[in-house]
């Protein structure tokens, strides 16, 4: 017997809603009843071979809200300076809507920054794109694909469509339809956000696979390292911090692994999280409003780097910032330094489609700052102290480990560039910053210098581990609550945006 079926909404049909409360309200009632009747769908078929209702899906069941703003000023289009929540043009943006409940914060700042700017009209409706029936199902639920094939389920529920699943926004080459066959630029449709619903939940879906942990967890202020000892040092800072400032109310470990500032061996049970059945484990130092900061260990190379910041970008952190080791390419350079990236030259290769080489990465004014402020305040160096230990300049990203192999063909363009330092993560990272409009920044420490023959013998690197470490994770640290302190809105810079942008942060 077929699934009963709700309908809030029906395609063709739009609810007017005058504030960000109405709104999401409306658009968690549309999502809830779509997955719901999904859900319902779906246990009637395994159950009893019931397919789903043609006609109510034909009428949205199971599909996505859709956020719509009209957008026609009776005169020019005012000007405001700040980086988002705004509108460049006028025009009827949309957005699909998904997990209203994760982004429900996001949402109403958002909508409601343009509601105090703006008089435009904004509707509930529903979309033309299905829910992905995967994208519904409860983590961890038994489906036995022998007796039920994922091809069979395919052609019976909705599943994701790679053919219209892109970055095409972010990217830029998303053209601008008309409706309603008029030219006028008033009626041209265009993204209220950077990211579809079907793009978000494939980003959602793999976070979670290769993390260890529930987008839920994730936090605004982002780490990224390249070295599980680094992931070690957070957890006995974190679990520290849990318990001596308020700010923070849960550390999160892979497997869903949780403690507070109660629990007795919190460190021991964090530490014994099951963190290598996954690719690149995060830890989560959280707070009530997600103002905390999560750890990712991205593991080596530029694959990764790109791999794991184009899911976390449909969260739309605050910034995300690369701590780890690189090789010092100068003489004066010691052991145990910092490397404060304000260039970078790109060898990676990953992101050439995406972002073309030639387009420069500019460094982000108010990270930088953080990065040296945090420096200082951790080291305790001042003034030529702290510029003896810390320098500015371009770091080489390079997809190949051995490069050195092929020094003598790349000296004349690292000599060319002013580099300082080569690792194999931080221009990806910082490039799909930019892409993404996520404010980035890079703080390395120089591990080795292999242009002057000083590479780590295993005793030397044991005792520069524990000594270097520590240091600077706490740097990482300090930075992201400063910048957290700060206000995160001074943050995002209009470097980052382009001449015609999705008015969503």
């Amino acid at each position: 017997m077929a699934a009963a079926v709700k309908l809030p909404l029906k395609r063709g049909d739009w609810r007017a809603v005058t504030t960000p409360e109405e709104a999401l309200a409306t658009i968690t009632e549309v999502y809830e009843a779509s997955a719901g009747n999904l859900r319902a769908a779906f246990d009637a078929y395994l159950k009893d071979g019931a397919l789903p209702d043609a006609d109510a899906r034909a009428m949205g069941a199971f599909a996505y809200p859709r956020l719509r703003m009209t957008y026609r000023p009776d005169g020019p289009v005012p000007p405001f300076s700040r980086a988002f929540g705004k509108f460049d043009t006028p025009g009827i943006y949309v957005a699909d809507i998904t997990r209203p409940r994760l982004y429900a914060a996001y949402l109403i700042e958002q909508i409601g920054l343009l509601l105090a700017e703006y008089d435009f009209r904004m509707e509930i409706g529903v979309s033309d794109a299905e829910i992905p029936y995967p994208y519904v199902l409860e983590s961890g639920r038994g489906l036995d694909t022998d007796e039920v094939p994922p091809s069979v389920l395919a052609r019976i529920f909705p599943v994701p469509d790679l053919a219209v699943i892109d970055d095409k926004i972010p990217n830029g080459d998303w053209m601008p339809a008309v409706a309603l066959g008029s030219a006028s630029q008033a009626d041209r449709i265009k993204p209220l956000s950077l990211f579809s619903a079907l793009r978000t939940d494939y980003s959602l879906q793999r976070l979670k696979h290769y993390t260890g942990t529930d987008p839920e967890d994730v936090q605004q202020f982002i780490l990224f390292t390249n070295y599980q000892r680094y992931m070690d040092e957070f957890v006995g800072i974190g679990v520290e911090k849990l318990c001596q400032d308020n700010h923070y109310t849960e550390f999160v470990a892979p497997g869903n692994v949780r403690v507070t500032a109660e629990t007795e061996n919190a460190e021991e049970i964090v530490a014994a999280a099951p963190w290598r059945r996954h690719q690149m484990p995060a830890y989560h130092l959280k707070a009530k409003d997600g103002s905390g900061i999560t750890l990712v260990n991205i593991g080596v190379g530029p694959s990764n780097a790109k791999t794991i910041t184009d899911h976390l970008a449909v969260l739309r952190p605050q910034c995300w910032i690369m701590i780890g080791h690189c090789g010092g390419l100068r003489h004066s350079q010691r052991l145990g330094d910092y490397v404060l990236a304000h260039a970078y030259l790109r060898y990676d290769g990953v992101l050439d489609q995406d972002l073309p080489p030639e387009i420069p990465v500019p460094p982000i004014a108010e990270i930088q700052q953080a990065l040296q402020r945090a420096a200082g305040v951790v080291t305790g160096d001042k003034g030529a102290e702290l510029k003896a230990r810390l320098r500015t300049g371009t770091v080489v990203t390079n997809d190949d480990r051995n490069w050195e192999l092929r020094f003598s063909e790349e000296a004349q363009r690292f000599n060319q560039s002013r580099a300082i330092a080569v690792d194999m993560e931080s221009a990806t990272l910082a490039a799909n910053g930019y892409r993404f409009r996520v404010p980035y920044g890079t703080l390395l420490c120089v591990s080795d210098k292999p242009l002057h023959g000083e590479i780590k013998l295993p005793g030397a690197a044991n005792r520069f581990y524990e000594r270097a470490i520590s240091e600077h994770m706490l740097i990482g640290i300090e930075a992201l609550e400063s910048l957290r302190r700060d206000g995160a809105d001074a943050l995002h810079s209009r470097k980052l945006r382009s001449f015609e942008e999705p008015p969503f942060r």
